[in-house]
């Protein structure tokens, strides 16, 4: 398995990469927002849940 980052063969300790140094890099992507998860956004209207109607 080669390293995700460099392409270098992975090494056990850091696997699936190769050194510290390209998992920390891999982190730094997902940390910026380099790295997105596929999906659908919530619209504005579903984030915040309605208020109930007091009925008086």
């Amino acid at each position: 398995m080669a390293c995700p980052i460099c392409g270098k063969p992975t090494v056990a300790v850091y696997r699936p990469f190769c050194s510290k140094r390209c998992a920390d890099i891999d982190l730094a992507h997902w940390l910026r927002g380099d790295y997105v998860v596929p999906g659908n956004t919530a619209a504005d209207d579903e984030l915040v849940p309605e208020r109930p109607v007091d009925e008086e």
